[in-house]
């Protein structure tokens, strides 16, 4: 438990030395039902993905139709594909949906 908290303060430590400006992080309801299920070396995977979309939010894919404005980064957990659904702008990111691609869509509508 001890190196994961210490995963995740390096990781927090690189963001913050990588921009100059505070970046806001935000999360739904639905993000955070979902990120609390995780298991610990899980949330590990998560919190570098979250740390990648914060240093680039363009990494992930922008989505189309009726989900505009939407990006989508997918990413390996324990070996499982992964997407996770946020918005962003020059100051803050959005984190809106954490899951696997089965009704991922669906449940971002």
């Amino acid at each position: 438990m001890l190196k994961t908290l210490q995963r995740r303060l390096r990781l927090l430590l690189k963001v913050n030395v990588v921009t100059s400006e505070k970046i806001l992080v935000r999360q739904s309801a639905m993000f955070k039902r979902a990120y609390k299920r995780l298991h610990p070396n899980q949330k590990v995977d998560v919190d570098a993905a979250v740390a990648a979309i914060v240093r680039d939010p363009t990494v992930g894919v922008g989505k189309r139709g009726d989900l505009v404005g939407v990006y989508v980064y997918k990413f390996k957990c324990n070996g499982q594909l992964t997407l996770l659904a946020y918005e962003y702008d020059p100051v803050s990111r959005l984190l809106l949906l954490l899951g696997s691609h089965e009704n991922f869509y669906r449940n971002l509508k």
